[in-house]
C-alpha cells in the first residue's frame, strides 16, 4: 500500500532542551514520511538569567540536528534567551509553521521549568497543531483520533488524514457520547439555578433494544470519519463509547497500547467545556503516549 498523500511541505518547529523527551520528539520526527522538500528548525531556549547553559544547549542541539539530517532535509537550529512558550510561539509564527512538536517535560530540572507548562501555554495561545511526544518512545505503530463531531473534531480528521504518519500504522477513531443518568437527576440539575447546563440524556432503554437515534448518528460519524482516513491509505477501525470524554478516551489508549492520541482542541461548545472541563487539556496532562493537538 502506498504513502498517504498529504501536504506538500512540512515546516515544523522543534523545542530542544536535551532531556529525554526531547530526543525522543526528534525519533518521531525520523519515523514520519515527510516529503524532501521539508524544513524541520530545532530551537532552544533559556531563561536570561541562565546564560551558563548555553554551551550544553549549543552541544545538544548539534546532536539533534545530526539526528535528524539522517533523513535528507533541511535542518536549522537556533538558540534564544528568553520566556520559552513565548519565544517558541513567536518563532513559529515568524516560519509560518504547521507544526510544533515539543518533549512532553523540560526545560532541563537544572533550569527550574517545566516544559509541561510550556506546552500547555503553546496549546492554549498559539494556533499551530502542537504535538507533545513522551519518552520513552518506542515507535509509531497505533494512532487514536478522537472526533467529537463539532467543527474542531473534523477538522482533526482532515488535518490527520494528511499527517505524514506511514500507513502501515493502525488508526482508531474513537467518539464518546454523553454518560446515562436517571431522569430524577436531570431534573435536579435542571432546576439547580438560572445557568444553563448542556443536554444530559436520561438513560430510556428500548424494550426492543433497538438503537437510538443519538447512537445512529455516532456510527454515522464514525463511519464517515474512517472513510475521510482511508481514502488517505489508512487501516482504520471506529469505536463508540459512553461516558467522560476523556477517561474513555484514556482508558482506551490504554488497553490498546496507543502510542499517539489526536485531538481537536475545542469540544461541542463552551457550556460543555465548563462543566466537564477541556478534554485535550486533560490529555495532555493524564496521557502515557504522545498528544498531539489540532488547532
Amino acid at each position: 500500500m502506498g504513502e498517504n498523500v498529504g501536504i506538500s511541505t512540512w515546516n515544523i518547529l522543534l523545542g530542544d532542551d536535551g532531556s529525554e523527551h526531547a530526543y525522543a520528539a526528534a525519533k518521531f520526527i525520523c519515523d514520519l514520511n515527510l516529503p524532501a522538500e521539508s524544513h524541520i528548525t530545532a530551537l532552544a531556549v533559556f531563561p536570561p538569567t541562565q546564560i551558563n547553559h548555553y554551551p550544553s544547549l549549543k552541544d545538544q542541539l548539534e546532536i539533534t540536528c545530526q539526528q535528524l539530517q539522517r533523513r535528507d532535509i533541511r535542518v536549522d537550529s537556533e538558540i534564544k534567551a528568553g520566556d520559552a512558550a513565548e519565544t517558541i510561539l513567536d518563532i513559529a509564527e515568524r516560519n509560518k509553521v504547521n507544526l510544533i512538536v515539543l518533549g512532553a517535560v523540560g526545560l532541563r530540572a537544572t533550569l527550574g521549568v517545566f516544559l509541561g507548562g510550556v506546552a500547555q501555554k503553546v496549546v492554549e495561545y498559539g494556533t499551530y497543531p502542537v504535538l507533545i511526544v513522551r519518552a520513552p518512545y518506542e515507535g509509531l505503530h497505533h494512532v487514536l483520533i478522537a472526533n467529537d463531531g463539532s467543527p474542531a473534531g473534523w477538522k482533526t480528521i482532515d488535518f490527520l488524514s494528511k499527517f505524514p504518519i506511514p500507513t502501515h500504522v493502525r488508526i482508531s477513531v474513537i467518539h464518546v457520547l454523553p454518560p446515562w443518568y436517571p431522569e430524577d437527576f436531570v431534573t435536579a440539575a435542571w432546576g439547580m439555578g438560572s445557568a444553563p447546563l448542556p443536554p444530559i440524556p436520561p438513560r430510556r432503554l428500548s424494550e426492543s433494544g433497538e438503537k437510538s437515534e443519538e447512537e445512529i448518528q455516532a456510527e454515522e460519524l464514525l463511519e464517515k470519519s474512517a472513510n475521510i482516513l482511508k481514502t488517505s491509505g489508512f487501516k482504520v477501525q471506529t469505536s463508540l463509547k459512553r461516558g467522560d470524554a476523556a477517561t474513555e478516551i484514556l482508558q482506551f489508549a490504554k488497553e490498546k497500547q496507543v502510542d499517539l492520541i489526536v485531538t481537536g482542541s475545542r469540544g461541542l461548545s463552551r457550556v460543555s467545556a465548563w462543566l466537564l472541563g477541556s478534554v485535550s487539556r486533560k490529555l495532555i496532562h493524564y496521557a502515557k503516549c504522545s498528544v498531539l493537538v489540532v488547532r
